[in-house]
């Protein structure tokens, strides 16, 4: 029996190992089956390349638990080691393995390990380890490796086992003893190894199967945990929209309602990257995103914390993506910034983009079909991403309250000999909600304008960039402050009131509405518009939907958040106000008719104005 020092190039390097480079101590089931997962597929490799004759289909990797023994093993018919090779990978910290052996055969599209330190985070829930493996080279022994989690270990020869292979025995310490649990195990497995491409066993199952007389028999089957041929690594061409669903579901077992469609990432070069990434339905509510595309390397499971890799308007999405060039820190789990990231974003940005032009383009109908479900994505990246937004002004739409769909171009063409300003200004009108805003819709409507119903959230952003995008053009919620100066017939209306009376209806606005949160406006309008008109300023209603999406930038709260009254000196219930005599009366004539308006718009939901304006109706 041999025995000796681990070799470290600094005095308690190895406690450091054990304890800190690894954040959560359930990453070691992660390491040791990719280990496993390595030693597996060099093997194939050698059997690939003639050196080594065994059938492929018995290769796997089995996890056995004994709660009782406190012992966790995992075990691989691999390459296994010989004792040579245990002193140079397992004594020799940080010496990779899997990278010595690709520099040999530059087969670097299968292998996992890179930094040789995984094997080491099974002291963080082991008092002591054991490596018992037989080297695919049939004239070498058997070897048998203990460490205590000292520095110190034991290493001799043994005559068993006489296959090729790896087992490593774990003596679970007290305080982990959640690891001898094989809920728990599974749970791990299916977080880090699902689709790992080798299959794992744990335990067995039973399985019902039929003999050659149709008579059915429960047998006993090893229970594989993971799915090693995920779709991501096939080609799209063999793909069936059947199984892109089913694995969907498998992704995501609570998701109920099936995705939109799906991009299928397949890159070799510049970086080599694959994937799925699938449209759910997302509507117009921004909520916390739960199920999000998890990263993968060579299929082993690192996060689901994509910033960097994914731009922020793709977080919405579903999926994977799986890139043996995305670089990760030493423990694999977390990303390291670099500019290979930057390329990588670069380019699943335009391959969103790509897909999504080709959809509008091939299948307009079914695209506008889709378009309220996914709008939200493609608004987000519009606002967000330069360059999405070029690419998006092909297939971006925007609906009319007819509910016909254009793409911004198509609709100024639409809208240019209506919508026109002899300044050449075009007027982009829309409304946000057809039923609350129903009077300024119709009033415009009848001046022979066309209106854009647009409801998403992200409006205000969005067309703050199509406005320094588009000089010439200019869009106006239906209920904004501009609309009437807008809207006035160019033959002036001759006033129902005289000077005397405007005087003496200025007086009596003042007297009975709080100036503090309304700014009054006495205008010339034809007798068929309403007494009284409430707008909404429309670049102040712009910052505050912006504010309501998360961007803070312009201190919404500093603002005058004054609302506009327009009162119609045309109309004849304003000169039956001027007439009335009794102040009470006349005070009451004045609130009860602003408050119908705010009624009939649906404005005390809270739906259009703002909270201190529900709680003030009572001062007008």
């Amino acid at each position: 029996m041999e025995k000796g020092k681990i070799k470290v190039t600094a005095e308690d390097i190895f406690p450091v190992i054990k304890k800190f480079l690894y954040s959560d101590h359930e990453i070691f089931i992660r390491e040791l089956v990719s280990n496993a997962t390595d030693a597996i597929l060099k093997l194939k490799t050698l059997i690939s390349l003639g050196k080594v004759k065994k059938k492929i289909n018995d290769l796997i990797i089995e996890i056995i638990l004994n709660k009782e023994n406190k012992i966790l093993k995992i075990i691989d018919n691999g390459i296994g080691m010989t004792k040579k090779e245990v002193d140079k990978y397992i004594n020799k910290i940080a010496f990779s393995g899997a990278e010595e052996f690709l520099k040999k055969y530059k087969n670097k599209k299968s292998l996992i390990g890179n930094f040789g330190l995984g094997f080491y985070s099974s002291f963080m829930v082991s008092d002591k380890v054991e490596i018992i493996s037989k080297s695919y080279k049939d004239y070498e022994s058997a070897i048998h490796w203990i460490c205590d989690g000292s520095t110190n270990f034991y290493l001799k020869k043994i005559d068993t086992p006489t296959k090729s292979g790896t087992e490593i025995i774990l003596h679970i310490n007290d305080s982990s003893k959640e690891f001898l649990e094989e809920n728990r195990i599974k749970e791990l497995l299916i977080k880090y190894c699902k689709f790992m491409p080798i299959p794992i066993k744990i335990g067995e199952r039973e399985e019902i199967k039929k003999n050659k007389n149709g008579i059915e028999k429960k047998i006993k089957v090893n229970n594989i945990i993971n799915n090693p041929s995920p779709i991501w690594i096939k080609n799209p061409i063999n793909v069936k929209d059947e199984e892109y669903i089913n694995f969907y579901k498998e992704l995501y077992p609570m998701q109920i309602e099936n995705p939109l469609f799906w991009i299928h990432l397949n890159i070799d070069h510049p970086f080599k990257l694959t994937g799925v990434l699938f449209f759910p339905k997302i509507r117009n509510q921004i909520e916390i995103q739960r199920d999000k595309i998890q990263l993968y390397q060579n299929q082993v499971y690192v996060t689901d914390n994509l910033e960097g890799i994914v731009p922020d308007f793709l977080n919405f999405l579903k999926g994977v993506i799986d890139s043996p060039d995305i670089p990760l820190n030493v423990s694999r789990s977390y990303l390291q910034s670099d500019s290979s990231v930057k390329k990588i974003s670069g380019y699943i940005t335009r391959k969103v983009a790509d897909k999504l032009e080709n959809m509008c383009k091939n299948n307009r109908e079914d695209f506008e079909k889709k378009w309220e479900d996914i709008k939200i994505i493609i608004e987000y990246g519009m606002i967000s991403d330069p360059n999405f937004y070029s690419k998006a002004k092909k297939f971006a739409l925007y609906p009319d309250i007819n509910k016909k769909y254009f793409i911004l171009e198509e609709y100024i063409e639409h809208i240019k000999n209506t919508n026109k300003l002899k300044n050449n200004k075009i007027l982009c009108f829309y409304t946000s909600n057809l039923e609350n805003q129903n009077y300024y819709i119709q009033t415009i409507k009848n001046k022979g304008y066309k209106i854009l119903l647009l409801d998403s959230p992200l409006v205000g952003h969005l067309l703050q960039k199509i406005e320094m995008d588009y000089k010439n053009l200019n869009f106006y919620r239906v209920d904004s402050d501009k609309i009437n100066k807008i809207l006035k017939n160019e033959k002036k209306n001759i006033s129902n009131l005289s000077e005397n009376e405007i005087i003496f209806l200025k007086k009596i606005l003042n007297q009975n509405i709080d100036k503090e949160k309304f700014l009054i406006k006495i205008e010339d309008l034809d007798d068929s518009s309403l007494p009284f008109i409430i707008t909404i300023p429309e670049f102040i209603r712009r910052m505050k939907e912006i504010s309501m999406t998360g961007n803070n930038m312009f201190n919404i709260k500093n603002f005058n958040s004054k609302y506009n009254i327009i009162v119609n000196k045309n109309h004849k219930f304003i000169k039956k106000i001027i007439n009335e005599k009794d102040l009470n009366i006349q005070k009451k004539m004045i609130k009860n008719s602003l408050n119908l308006i705010m009624l009939s718009q649906n404005l005390l939901k809270g739906k259009e104005l703002t909270d201190f304006m529900y709680q003030s109706f009572e001062n007008i």
